[in-house]
């Protein structure tokens, strides 16, 4: 494994409100990455056993040698998380904790080849899953004009979504676009010459839409977030780590409407039912000191909540 190495962010804040209490019990980790959180986990609670999740099988060998020292109390799986959610049986253990930490390894970034960043002459991929049919060259060299702008503005929220898909048109008349250079060249020439110098390059957004919606992440994340609420223990908790605002707002929702469910719950008559509680009344961020050392976690927002038994009671007539 190459010596570089995804700093998991957060990590104090991640253990005080996940590490299990009884340092026991089921730990998933949903988003799995090079298995800096699960790490986390294993070191500091002894008695607790991890699963952990990832699309990409290289991501389960990058982290299976971080893990190594844990050998016997982890098991690794490559699978999508809304999928492993979704099969979860009755007689399965009820985890305690679960993490989705939703940021993207370095590893992606810089060694993956798959075009997750503008800077290289990477195939234009962006396939977690390799084996996953759809790349973004596919969305970008086939999709209409009036689909890559609203692609590009509802998953990007790229202002110049329409000027910036009918650039990539125009290109694709003279040769299909196939590397991530190349996108970022096309976005780049046609902004206006104020937003190429701004705090992050101009095409972020375009690729952020474009990752997003190759792999499916945000509907993937609304459905593992309620299937994984689900199968939840009692007393057990549930965090995720966002890091751009689309989906920042799905957990949010998600969040709101499983408390929502709970007190209609807790209003029936003779209702028996678990509730949910939030404990993160706002999003907990990363410190200045965390964020000088992993600029990574600058645009990183944690959210907790936390599954309780909902004692019978009589409704009120």
């Amino acid at each position: 494994m190459s010596d570089l190495i995804h700093v998991p962010v957060m990590p104090q804040q991640v253990l005080r409100y996940l590490a299990p209490a009884q340092n026991r019990g089921l730990v998933v980790d949903a988003t799995l990455g090079e298995g800096g959180h699960s790490a986390l986990f294993l070191e500091t609670s002894a008695h607790v056993h991890l699963v952990g999740l990832d699309a990409d099988a290289t991501m389960l060998e990058r982290a299976a040698v971080r893990l190594a020292p844990y050998s016997g109390r982890y098991s690794l799986h490559h699978v999508w998380f809304d999928d492993y959610f979704a099969s979860y049986s009755q007689e399965q253990e009820r985890p305690v904790a679960v993490l989705f930490d939703l940021g993207i390894s370095m590893y992606h970034f810089r060694q993956s080849g798959r075009g997750f960043t503008f800077r290289e002459q990477e195939r234009l991929d962006m396939r977690l899953n390799p084996s996953s049919q759809t790349s973004a060259a596919t969305i970008v060299n086939t999709s209409s004009e009036r689909q890559l702008a609203d692609l590009i503005f509802q998953l990007g929220e790229e202002r110049y979504s329409r000027r910036i898909a009918a650039a990539i048109v125009r290109r694709r008349h003279q040769a299909p676009i196939e590397t991530a250079a190349d996108l970022a060249d096309i976005v780049n020439r046609c902004v206006p010459p104020a937003y190429r110098h701004g705090r992050i390059h101009p095409a972020t957004r375009t690729f952020q839409a474009l990752r997003i919606a190759v792999n499916g992440e945000l509907d993937r994340l609304a459905r593992a977030l309620d299937a994984a609420i689900d199968v939840l223990a009692v007393g057990g908790r549930l965090g995720v780590i966002s890091f751009h605002s689309l989906e920042d707002r799905i957990v949010k929702h998600a969040f709101r409407e499983r408390k929502n469910r709970s007190i209609s719950a807790s209003q029936a008559p003779m209702s028996s039912s678990e509730r949910v509680q939030v404990l993160t009344k706002k999003p907990l961020v990363a410190d200045q000191d965390e964020c000088l050392r992993n600029p990574a976690a600058r645009s990183a927002k944690f959210r907790v909540l936390e599954k309780t038994e909902l004692e019978k009671t009589e409704g009120v007539s």
